[in-house]
C-alpha cells in the first residue's frame, strides 16, 4: 500500500495525512469544490490534489473519509459514483462519527461500487506537531498488537478503531508508532465505541454550558462558580481550560449528537440527553465565537466570555 486518499483534508484529516506522509506513504485529496481553508491545510499538509474525485480513487490504495459526520453519507455517494466512472474500487474506510446503522448504510452504498468497506472510529483529537498518535490493533487471542509486553502504548494521539470483515485493511498503517485497534465483529462495532465514548466526552461538555448558561439567567453564577472552585476544583479548572474553544467545533457536533441518540434508541436506551446536546450546540453555534477556524481560536478567551455569549443567545430565544 502506497497510495492513502483522505476526504477531506480539514482539521483532522489533514493531521492525519501529514502524519501518514511523514511516515513515507503518498497522501493525496480532491479538493474540487473545497473551501480555500480546506485547501490551505491540504497544502500545509504535504497533501497531493488529485482534481477530480475519479482520479483520486483511480490511484488510490485505500480511502480514508474523515469529515464532520452529517456530509458522511453524501461523501460516499459521491466515492461510489467515482468509482463507477473510473472503473476503480479501493478499500474504503469511515472513520466519522456516525451511528452504526448510518455506517452500515455507507457500507452498503461502497460495497455496491465493488469495494471493501472498513468501519472505523477515531477516539481523541488530531496528531499535533508531527507526534505519532497511538493507533491500536487487538490481535486474535485479544492482545495489543504492536504495544509493549503487558501494556498500552502512551501516546496523546487518536486512536483508530475498526471492524467488519475487511477491518484487517488497516494494516499497512501500521508502524512508527501507528497501530490499528481491530474490534473484529460485525460492521459497526466501531462506530458504536466511538457513540458511546463521545456520549460521555460531548455531553458532558453540553452539560457543562448548560448548567452554567441556566445558572447566569438565574442569577446565581457567582455563588456557582465558586462551589465548584471549592467542591468540584479539578472538573471546574478543566472547564475553564477546554470549554472556550468549543464553540468553533459546535457546528460539527451537533450531527454527532444526533447520531448517538439513534444509537442509544436502536438498543431501547432513551437518546433525550443527547438530542437535547445537540440543540445546545446549535446554541453555541450561534454565537460569534462559533466562527473562529479551529487553527485560530482565541486562547486569551475566559470560560466567562464564552458563557456570556451562550447566556445573551438563550436570552432571546426567551424574549
Amino acid at each position: 500500500m502506497k497510495t492513502i486518499a483522505i476526504i477531506s483534508p480539514g482539521n483532522m484529516g489533514h493531521a492525519v495525512g501529514r502524519l501518514l506522509g511523514s511516515r513515507g506513504f503518498d497522501v493525496v485529496t480532491s479538493l474540487a469544490g473545497r473551501s480555500a481553508r480546506t485547501g490551505g491545510l491540504a497544502a500545509k499538509a504535504g497533501i497531493r490534489d488529485s482534481g477530480s474525485v475519479e482520479a483520486l480513487v483511480a490511484e488510490a490504495d485505500l480511502v480514508l473519509s474523515i469529515m464532520p459526520p452529517a456530509a458522511a453519507v453524501a461523501a460516499a455517494q459521491e466515492v461510489a459514483a467515482a468509482m463507477a466512472a473510473a472503473g476503480a474500487a479501493p478499500p474504503y474506510a469511515d472513520c466519522n462519527a456516525i451511528a452504526p446503522a448510518t455506517t452500515a448504510r455507507v457500507g452498503e452504498l461502497i460495497g455496491a461500487a465493488g469495494a471493501s468497506y472498513i468501519d472505523a472510529g477515531i477516539i481523541g483529537g488530531p496528531p499535533a506537531g508531527g507526534k505519532s498518535p497511538p493507533f491500536y490493533a487487538l490481535g486474535p487471542a485479544g492482545h495489543l498488537l504492536g504495544a509493549p509486553a503487558g501494556g498500552r502504548r502512551a501516546g496523546t494521539g487518536p486512536r483508530r478503531y475498526a471492524s467488519g470483515p475487511a477491518a484487517h485493511l488497516l494494516a499497512p498503517l501500521e508502524g512508527g508508532g501507528l497501530v490499528v485497534r481491530d474490534l473484529g465483529g460485525a460492521i459497526g462495532r466501531a462506530s458504536a465505541l466511538k457513540m458511546c465514548y463521545a456520549a460521555v466526552t460531548k455531553g458532558t461538555s453540553a452539560l457543562q454550558f448548560a448548567q452554567l448558561a441556566a445558572a447566569s439567567r438565574l442569577g446565581v453564577d457567582t455563588a456557582l462558580a465558586a462551589e465548584l472552585a471549592e467542591s468540584q476544583s479539578a472538573t471546574y479548572a478543566g472547564m475553564q481550560r477546554a470549554l472556550p474553544g468549543l464553540p468553533a467545533r459546535a457546528p460539527r457536533w451537533i450531527e454527532e449528537m444526533r447520531q448517538i441518540a439513534a444509537t442509544f434508541e436502536s438498543v431501547g436506551v432513551p437518546g433525550d440527553f443527547h438530542r437535547g446536546a445537540a440543540a445546545l450546540y446549535e446554541l453555541l453555534s450561534a454565537t460569534p465565537f462559533a466562527d473562529e477556524p479551529e487553527e485560530a481560536v482565541d486562547t486569551s478567551r475566559t470560560l466567562e466570555t464564552t458563557v456570556a455569549a451562550l447566556t445573551e443567545i438563550c436570552a432571546r430565544r426567551n424574549r
